[in-house]
């Protein structure tokens, strides 16, 4: 028999309705598995996760998938969940069901009637991908198996397939198998794993692991998506094909000329664009403030994903820009060719950047493929006169400005940690690989505070705290601020402050956005009857750093499995205390000094005319420290946690 038709038997028998009624054997097979012994915090484990793709020879795509799970703790009901994708357009579900197996072997099965409906994402109005969702999660208890399948036909624009061997979650057994058509070939890679040969039969194919460990969930991880092992597939068809409907990609300038084919026509500038361009840079002087006028307006486009002709390749053309200015919404795609068209009434040239929001590291150069990416910037051509951290030196097209005209918490001039240093394709016909996104210094994401404090002879202690953030950081704080209404935010900043100060009664909050520079700065008075100790009424113990940086210093586990992701972020604190009168400085902490490759720490105490000065400062690089280095960056945050919890001693005279 030849390996296309059997394969297509298989489908056919797993998809059959006529064992609507019944138990699968693959279904079976899992819930007989005796799993390993696992950590007590693995909530599940994966049994099967497996999926049969078969292509036609006009690009059309039928999948049967099959996924086990078997509840280990009361945590991992939550696993129980079947789900399927698809885009009405082009994408048509023919069979979703579903099976518990519960410890004491009772088995509850379910089917269509048991099926929801769902947008996938609710707050894009417009995208036209939906889920089709079957939940055992109240029903499964610890020990019970959750599986399901469902039988999926499509078409796909391209000839290219990924797959996950796993999540978090540890995995018995994770099979992709394709079969195609005769006189077809498929070719894959294998990212985050050592590379995976498949069993070939024909012009079918099967990729398979096995014995998965669960992934922990560590502090400053690389992305689950940089972890766990991935596969990437191409197929091509025979060479002489005339007639194929989906698109081949063997390189990345195949890629990089298809983007551009779909957004270049898509700049089109009428007279609304051209006078709404002008007038935002009617006072502006030089390249620069052009730029900046622009993408300001453009980051204030109320963000709308429309996901339409999904299935004919909608999710990678942008609307065109005249549209999208005369109805003020669009997606990142839009916001991008909105920027690129603006700026060419102006003189100045852009380019469409495609790059992966969410994980620096997953583009991989290896697998030419669209798929990789999920978002769009932009990348404008600057002079000499202009200056920045986000600026990239390229070999052909010179000088370019990298900008996510989508953030709205990031002004023209910086770019979101999670893009920088990204591997991402200029959507240029003239591009043939793709280009490392910048890195911005430490120095760019500063955060200064400044604390005058006055200590009471009893303990007590009232005072002001200045803050000034930059960059990313201020980014950061920025998003806090406006995702909350102001009683939330009051509150939040509330439980910062006392968690250094337990008692401290906020008097005045001052938040205050700085939209020219994107800076944040934050002003807040207090008050605390209890904070330093009265030991025996002659000693006052107390520390000087009151409250603490905003992020936790958290690498304390004593041996860590994957490496360490620090971001690019400086700290300066001045903390100034008015001494208790009838009270000395009895005893200063040593001052402290620290200096690694991954970044540095310094501390210092000065007493003068009854004041206590004590500073801090901390630049941190930008970089991934292999789990193998753990220890050094573990013991440089622990030195740094001592020196932050280090009290001071007042005696009295």
């Amino acid at each position: 028999m030849k390996p296309q038709l059997f394969a297509i038997l298989v489908l056919l028998l797993l998809a059959s309705p006529a064992l609507a009624d019944e138990t699968p054997p693959w279904v079976q097979q899992a819930a007989a598995i005796k799993v390993p012994t696992y950590d007590k915090d693995v909530p599940a484990v994966v049994l099967i996760d497996e999926s049969l793709t078969s292509i036609n020879s006009d690009g059309r795509e039928t999948e049967v998938y099959n996924h086990a799970v078997r509840i280990l703790r009361r945590e991992g009901r939550g696993y129980a969940i079947g789900r399927v994708g698809y885009v009405p357009e082009t994408g048509k579900v023919k069979e979703f069901r579903a099976w518990l197996i519960r410890a004491n072997g009772e088995i509850k099965r379910f089917g269509k009637d048991d099926s929801v409906d769902i947008q996938a994402n609710l707050n894009d109005v417009y995208n036209e991908y939906r889920f089709k969702s079957i939940s055992a999660k109240d029903d499964a208890d610890v020990g019970a198996v959750f599986a399901y399948s469902y039988t999926l036909e499509d078409r796909s624009i391209f000839s290219q397939a990924d797959w996950a061997f796993q999540s978090s979650l540890p995995v018995i057994t994770s099979r992709y198998n394709l079969t195609l058509p005769e006189g077809w070939r498929a070719e894959a890679v294998t990212f985050n794993h050592p590379g995976i040969e498949p069993r070939v039969s024909g012009t079918s194919y099967s990729w398979e692991l096995t014995n998965l460990p669960a992934i922990p969930d560590e502090p400053l991880s690389p992305s689950l998506t940089h972890l766990v092992p991935r596969l990437a597939v191409s197929y091509f068809p025979p060479a002489n094909s005339q007639q194929l409907s989906i698109k081949t990609f063997s390189k990345w300038s195949d890629v990089a000329a298809w983007m551009s084919e779909l957004e270049d026509s898509q700049v089109i500038i009428d007279d609304a664009l051209t006078r709404k361009a002008n007038e935002l840079t009617a006072s502006a002087k030089t390249e620069y403030d052009k730029i900046r006028a622009i993408a300001n307006y453009v980051q204030k486009i109320q963000y709308i994903s429309i996901q339409t002709g999904l299935g004919r390749g909608g999710g990678y053309r942008p609307h065109s820009s005249a549209e999208v200015l005369a109805k003020s919404y669009g997606d990142c795609k839009d916001k991008a060719n909105l920027m690129r068209a603006m700026l060419k009434v102006v003189g100045i040239d852009a380019i469409p950047v495609s790059i992966y929001s969410g994980d620096p590291n997953y583009v991989r150069a290896s697998w030419p493929s669209p798929q990789q990416f999920n978002h769009c910037i932009i990348a404008v051509k600057v002079s000499d006169q202009t200056q920045g951290s986000t600026i990239i030196q390229h070999t052909a097209l010179g000088r370019l400005l990298i900008f996510d005209p989508t953030d709205e918490e990031t002004p023209i001039g910086d770019l979101p940690f999670h893009l920088q240093g990204s591997l991402a394709l200029l959507d240029s016909k003239t591009e043939t690989d793709l280009v490392r996104m910048p890195v911005t210094p430490p120095e760019m994401n500063q955060l200064e505070r400044i604390a005058t404090l006055q200590l009471l002879p009893d303990g007590g202690i009232s005072g002001q705290i200045k803050e000034q953030a930059n960059g990313q950081t201020a980014a950061s704080l920025r998003s806090e601020f406006r995702g909350l209404s102001k009683p939330d935010y009051t509150v939040k900043i509330e439980t910062w402050l006392t968690r250094g100060i337990t008692s401290a009664r906020l008097n005045k909050i001052e938040p205050t956005e700085n939209t020219g520079d994107g800076s944040f700065s934050l002003n807040l008075e207090f008050s605390a009857n209890r904070y330093g100790q009265l030991m025996q009424d002659r000693l006052l113990v107390f520390k000087p750093v009151v409250v603490a940086r905003r992020e936790a210093l958290s690498l304390t586990a004593p041996t860590r499995k994957h490496p360490v992701v620090l971001h690019a972020n400086a700290y300066s604190e001045t903390v100034r205390v008015q001494l208790p009168s009838g009270f000395v400085v009895d005893e200063l902490p040593d001052p402290v000094k620290l200096q690694t490759a991954f970044g540095s720490y310094v501390t210092s105490y000065e007493v003068k005319n009854n004041e206590l000065v004590f500073k801090r400062q901390l630049s941190q690089q930008a970089t991934t420290i292999a789990a193998a280095d753990y220890e050094s960056v573990r013991k440089f945050f622990e030195s740094i946690r001592a020196a932050e919890n280090a009290p001071v001693v007042l005696a009295r005279k």
